[in-house]
């Protein structure tokens, strides 16, 4: 009789101990499991140019889901909503993001080719050679487009589903590379550009808010890093192509005509791609979004499913609520009146300011002609060793990213643009170069040119591990009511940079000196260190719900420690846990 009294005992204080948290612990795993209802309510009671909606709870708000009534018990089972980011994903959604991510390679080859195109040009337009305005304006447009692409795609995303802006991009791609293929006037190819850039600014606005809709929390940042593989990716293909087609008889016809490959090869692939499950909720086709959720999650149980679903759910019922009959521009008063939607709005485009007006797209866009100025008599296969180091860095971005967090990864590298470029002004002063012509006076490759490649190509390392990946990864910044507004602006902010960039480049080059054009660019990228260590905030291995309330403190960057610290030591309480035996006996 003791002895079974004895093994009852041992089996209930195992009970206790499977399901026992320390005190602390549990207070952050409360904190933690209020974030959502928390931001709910507190959304709920704002003021947004209409009649007050009222506070809601974040249980009546569960309950007004169509879901079975067990759905309502799952919810609330935040334990279950957690352990599906733990799951072991398929192989389904990376083959999406692949897919999608091919947008990115038509947006890298566009950019990289025009380097190519300007050398060899010849006097094929209007039957003569093409002015440095002239190839700023060509050069320029495909930006001016893509700006203006991706405006119409962030106010069309919503309601027409991102997908659909992706086939636009595809018909966009091919119909400019046909225009300029075929183009025999400045006319025809500025138009041609222009066409090039709506489909690259509607794909360089949707594919990364779509990737980061799908992509487990784990894994968001390597899958929008896949994007910019891809770019950096169709950067060298670019290159080999140019080199390929350097010498051959109007071979830049074929080097423009090829960029529309890719488009339909990704048009041919999109059907097998699912719409986003959040824009599937949002749209109440809860079922489908359900099975889109299986396949990403492919080891998860139905609950764990339901679950998930049913907390998006909830955040789309918020989005929902707040948007109500709102117009676009209401959508875009909210993202700049309210405070937290606003500092995201300023941390996310801040960032890809700073990584557009470093001046790396000079070196995509007129790597060729820069190189040619310092004597290389093979600027374009130069290029290419650029091209290859901007892809390899970006791989390691991809790789590490998510392990170190973007922060850390910004500080630790960020610095070594400047430091490249600062060593560029440097060696650029020693130089000869004929400031009205911008020609060589010895045309012999010197040991300051040497220096100016091995430090472009240091900047372009530490730029491509840094900003220029990381800066297209804060389109989950924005809470869903506001996310395609924000990333329209986040896309526009690249293109508007960019615009600025690629059309006075020349000129500055005229009129500051090479050694002034690329100290400008120092400065601006030693600025924007500042302003990351200040104000951009470390959200990898949070949920795009977490993220939404990093915001409402500040620009969030020591809340967001506390709120990633806090995670860890939950999820490590919960398996050491899961790890204690349990006492058998009969």
């Amino acid at each position: 009789m003791d002895r079974s009294q004895g093994i009852t005992e041992q089996k209930v204080q195992a009970k206790q101990d499977e399901h026992y948290l320390s005190p602390e612990v549990e207070h952050r795993e409360r904190r933690q499991q209020s974030i959502s209802a928390t931001s709910f309510n507190r959304r709920h009671s704002t003021q947004i140019g209409r009649a007050s909606i009222g506070r809601k709870s974040f249980d009546n708000a569960n309950l007004a889901m169509v879901f079975p009534d067990v759905t309502h018990a799952e919810i609330n089972d935040d334990e279950a909503d957690a352990s599906i980011e733990n799951v072991k994903t398929g192989a389904f959604v990376w083959m999406v993001a692949v897919a999608a991510s091919v947008a990115g390679s038509l947006f890298g080859y566009d950019t990289g080719i025009i380097s190519a195109v300007l050398v060899y040009l010849g006097d094929d337009l209007n039957h003569r050679p093409a002015t440095s305005n002239e190839k700023e304006l060509i050069t320029s447009l495909c930006s001016g487009g893509a700006f203006i692409g991706a405006i119409i795609a962030g106010l069309t995303a919503d309601k027409f589903g991102r997908k659909l802006a992706i086939y636009v991009g595809c018909f966009l791609f091919t119909l400019g590379a046909i225009l300029q293929a075929s183009a025999y006037s400045i006319a025809q190819m500025a138009v041609g550009r222009l066409v090039v850039g709506f489909g690259v600014g509607s794909a360089a606005m949707v594919v990364p808010l779509y990737i980061a809709e799908i992509a487990p929390t784990k894994y968001r940042g390597r899958m929008i890093g896949l994007n910019n593989m891809c770019i950096t990716g169709g950067q060298v293909i670019s290159y080999g192509i140019g080199a390929a087609f350097a010498h051959v008889p109007h071979g830049w016809r074929y080097m423009v005509g090829l960029g529309g490959v890719p488009a339909i090869i990704l048009a041919c692939m999109l059907p097998f791609c699912p719409e986003s499950p959040r824009q599937l909720i949002f749209h109440g086709k809860l079922q489908e979004a359900e099975v889109v959720l299986q396949k990403i999650y492919r080891d998860a149980t139905p609950e764990q499913v339901r679950a998930k679903t049913a907390l998006i759910a909830a955040a789309c019922e918020e989005s929902r609520e707040l948007n109500g009959d709102m117009s676009r521009i209401q959508k875009i008063k909210l993202l700049h009146t309210n405070g937290a939607n606003f500092r995201a709005l300023v941390s996310a485009c801040g960032l890809m300011v700073i990584s557009q007006m470093s001046g790396f797209n000079t070196l995509m866009y007129y790597s060729a002609t820069l190189f040619a100025l310092v004597g290389f008599s093979n600027p374009v296969a130069v290029g290419l060793v650029v091209a290859g180091t901007n892809f390899i860095m970006t791989w390691i971005n991809m790789m590490v990213v998510d392990g170190l967090g973007r922060r850390r990864l910004l500080l630790c590298t960020a610095w070594g643009m400047s430091a490249g470029l600062v060593a560029v002004a440097v060696a650029f002063s020693f130089i000869p170069i004929d400031r009205q012509t911008l020609a060589l006076t010895n045309p012999k490759v010197s040991a300051p040119a040497i220096v100016v490649l091995i430090f472009i190509i240091w900047f372009v390392a530490f730029y491509s591990v840094s900003v220029g990946n990381t800066a297209w990864m804060s389109t989950d910044f924005f809470p869903m009511e506001v996310r395609a507004m924000g990333t329209m602006f986040l896309t526009c902010s690249c293109w508007g940079s960019n615009i600025i960039v690629s059309s006075t480049f020349l000129t500055m080059m005229h009129s500051l000196t090479p050694s002034g054009a690329f100290g400008f660019y120092a400065a601006v990228c030693g600025i924007g260190y500042i302003l990351i260590y200040l104000a951009y905030p470390e959200v990898s291995g949070l949920t795009l719900e977490e993220i939404s309330e990093v915001f409402q403190h500040g620009f969030g960057v020591k809340y967001a420690r506390q709120l990633r610290k806090d995670n860890k030591e939950v999820i490590k309480e919960r398996m050491k846990n899961m790890e204690k035996p349990i006492a058998a006996g009969h």
